[in-house]
């Protein structure tokens, strides 16, 4: 069996449910925010036979998890408890139990991971990201991260606010923020950042923003033309505006996205380069679950597919 690990309001996650049924698989999505108020977890030991058991049950379903040969860590959900539990001490006692029974439970599964919920998170970090890719020999931006304003400002004064981005460590639907050009009107604000450390770069000119899909050994990259467009910095904002095309790497460059990617312990990546007007590669980041059908649907590169078909061979 083939187990996702998201919600039904992930399109990502629905049009892989699609294609894998299409395709014969046997699949089940798993929305952790159902549980434990829609599902019952069950874990056994049994000394005599020497064998465990895992389940999880719910109202027509029953899933035991020891069958799950491949498992998509796509976007895991937050527990929902139940509304019972009145007291702030006890909801933070019911979700960390919640919380401890599932991260054992997902180390003691050996199913074939895309990606391992440990490596996952490791390969999220921005910092490690950077800091690996360097090692590695890929080009990055130069950058300063930073909750002191004396050290921001030193960064800043070096190139000038116009060669200046900065940008977040993460974002939410509810509270989602760009990359950004830094404005001089904004100077005056950088003592701010004594509340909680922020991403400074140096502005990498582009050619075209690309968006590298990684799976398995599998390389689909595209090339978002977002200069053309009316916001420069960041493809995302208007990536709807911009054209965007298939674009055959490099084989140095091939050759070395997969071995980062093997140094990160990952399957699936979405890995955000620029290709600047001298020719240059730049590493900017990389999410290791990150979004693929915006590509997929203006380019053409069967992204979906080839994943599905990778699912499906571990599976077998």
């Amino acid at each position: 069996m083939i187990l996702i690990i998201s919600s039904l309001k992930d399109i990502h996650a629905q049009e892989m449910l699609d294609c894998l049924t299409k395709k014969g698989a046997d699949v089940f999505l798993l929305d952790l925010s159902d549980f434990p108020q829609k599902y019952h977890l069950s874990i056994k030991f049994d000394h005599e036979t020497n064998t465990q058991k895992y389940e999880l049950v719910g109202d027509n379903t029953r899933v035991d998890l020891s069958d799950c040969n491949v498992v998509w860590w796509r976007r895991p959900q937050q527990f929902m408890l139940h509304a019972d539990i009145s007291s702030v001490e006890d909801q933070g006692f019911a979700y960390t139990e919640c919380f401890s029974a599932f991260s054992g439970l997902w180390l003691t599964l050996m199913p074939f991971w895309i990606n391992h919920p440990t490596r996952d998170e490791e390969a999220a970090r921005k910092v490690y990201q950077l800091k690996l890719a360097q090692e590695l020999g890929f080009k990055i931006p130069d950058t300063c991260i930073t909750s002191n304003p004396n050290e921001a400002n030193h960064f800043i004064n070096k190139r000038g606010s116009e060669h200046t981005i900065f940008k977040a460590f993460s974002g939410t639907e509810q509270a989602w923020r760009e990359t950004r050009l830094l404005k001089a009107t904004e100077l005056d604000l950088i003592d701010s950042v004594k509340f909680a450390p922020v991403i400074f770069q140096e502005y990498i000119p582009a050619e075209a923003d690309l968006r590298i899909t990684v799976i398995g050994e599998h390389i689909f990259a595209a090339a978002i033309y977002s200069q053309q467009t009316s916001y420069k910095v960041d493809f995302r904002m208007t990536m709807n505006d911009a054209d965007m095309k298939p674009i055959e790497l490099p084989e140095k460059l091939q050759t070395l996205l997969l071995t980062y990617m093997k140094r990160l312990g990952l399957v699936y990546g979405a890995i955000d380069m620029r290709l600047t007007p001298d020719g240059e590669f730049v590493f900017l980041e990389i999410n290791p679950s990150g979004q693929w059908l915006f590509i997929e649907q203006r380019t053409g590169l069967p992204i979906t597919e080839t994943f599905a078909d990778l699912m499906i061979s571990q599976d077998a």
